[in-house]
């Protein structure tokens, strides 16, 4: 039996159980929680100034001045092309580089069936054509751009070959931050402007991206992507 008895001190005896663990005192956790009533409240009542700032800070856009070579980025071809077509026809620039995408699977299939299916270039030749850029003044990419800085370092490669010492990156809006990064990076030991603009035929805005859901991934995606390339870049 136990013996309920106290000690001299009027302690409770040792019962050689744990002791309870004490509950944190109500006045830590009051600040903690008006913390993220707070939190909550701001955010609540500034979040589409924080929206917009985190659509602005993907975009950059220069006050582009005529240059040697205007390169359309792959990938969203319609908007991208659009823009590079028109500054070309202001006489901003007076080649335009393209970069092949990778083929879809299944192409080689069709070819030896003797089926034919048009690639991205085609299209996109296609396209500046009817656009007013003439085929000669197109410069096509030697191999499939599968990404960014593949598609710099093809630019870096032609730079060198063609003695070109300016260019004009048009690309989305989202995309131009890293498109700059990205060129600077390859080109860091050129001697080359490099200016950029957005295409404005893109329905992309910063203030109100987050009430579509394609730009909503398209913003998502594009954070994730430069995470990468800074963690890269510090290796």
């Amino acid at each position: 039996m136990w013996d309920n008895s106290k000690d001299e001190a009027g302690s409770p005896p040792y019962t050689g159980l744990p002791a309870p663990e004490k509950k944190p005192k109500a006045r830590y956790l009051r600040p903690i929680l008006l913390g993220v009533i707070l939190a909550y409240i701001l955010v609540a009542a500034f979040h589409v100034q924080i929206l917009t700032a985190i659509g602005k800070f993907l975009v950059m856009e220069h006050e582009i001045s005529k240059s040697d070579l205007i390169v359309c980025l792959a990938g969203r071809n319609i908007e991208r092309g659009l823009a590079a077509a028109e500054i070309y026809r202001k006489g901003f620039g007076p080649r335009v580089f393209i970069a092949p995408e990778e083929p879809p699977d299944g192409l080689d299939l069709l070819k030896e069936r003797g089926i034919r299916y048009p690639t991205t270039i085609d299209l996109m030749v296609t396209l500046f054509q009817e656009l007013g850029v003439p085929k000669s003044a197109l410069l096509i990419g030697v191999r499939p751009g599968d990404s960014t800085r593949s598609e710099a370092e093809m630019v870096r490669d032609l730079l060198e070959k063609e003695k070109f010492r300016s260019i004009i990156l048009v690309t989305s809006p989202t995309h131009t931050k890293r498109a700059h990064l990205t060129f600077r990076s390859v080109l860091e030991d050129k001697d080359v402007r490099i200016q950029v603009m957005p295409s404005r035929y893109s329905q992309f805005r910063p203030e109100g991206w987050w009430r579509q859901r394609r730009y909503v991934r398209e913003v998502i995606l594009e954070y994730q992507k430069l995470v990468y390339y800074y963690l890269k870049e510090l290796r």
